[in-house]
């Protein structure tokens, strides 16, 4: 019965929740490598079209990929610079709008020159900042971005590189990191529902009404 209270409030938070996030929407070209300061796992990705994140300040960092078939020749592989952007999200979905990408010659132009806007579910254009990033430590993306946020870049947000830190943490600051952890959960169970087929959400409907009569 306490593991069904559980549940039950669990997706009560999740609904309540819902209401105030907005959707991050990718493109199969885009590569999310870092978001507010963390690195997200391609596992998280894996076959969502969206992202959940709480309305407010965020910081993206991602970067941009395509193949492409010239005839006579190899498949080419391009891969862009990891693109930085921080905006507010406000509205209820965030898009990021790619150029035209069909051959070599654009990607090449879009290395010159980035051209994408982020719009929200009306089309809209977003307010951001914007940058690139030059360097990188070992691969490391998610260190090169607290190396970022604290040089006072363009499209810094330092908030964004206490994350990395290793720091002794007060007892508050413990609270407040479980509690980001829990909402982190609430995100996963909530983008897992949204994805699943619907015979995956009819059994665990069936398994909240076991419990309930357990």
């Amino acid at each position: 019965m306490k593991l069904f209270k559980v549940i039950i409030g669990l997706v009560i938070m999740l609904i309540a929740s819902s209401v105030q996030a907005t959707t991050l929407k990718l493109s199969a070209d885009i590569d999310l490598l870092v978001l507010d300061g963390h690195k997200i796992s391609g596992s998280l990705l894996k076959g969502a079209d969206g992202l959940e994140l709480e309305r407010g300040e965020h910081q993206l960092l991602f970067r941009v990929e395509k193949s492409f078939h010239i005839p006579a020749h190899t498949p080419v592989t391009w891969i862009s610079a990891p693109q930085i952007v921080t905006f507010t999200a406000r509205s209820r979905s965030v898009l990021i709008q790619l150029p035209p990408l069909a051959s070599v010659r654009e990607a090449r132009m879009f290395d010159r020159k980035p051209q994408f806007t982020l719009v929200d579910e009306k089309g809209g254009e977003i307010e951001n900042k914007r940058d690139f990033l030059t360097v990188t430590t070992s691969g490391d993306f998610e260190q090169a971005m607290i190396h970022y946020n604290l040089n006072g870049e363009n499209a810094s947000v330092p908030r964004f590189a206490q994350s990395g830190k290793h720091t002794a943490l007060s007892a508050a600051q413990e609270q407040d990191l479980a509690l980001n952890r829990r909402s982190a959960a609430e995100r996963m169970l909530h983008l897992w529902y949204q994805q699943v087929d619907a015979a995956t959400r009819q059994r665990f409907i069936t398994l909240m009404k076991a419990l309930h009569t357990s």
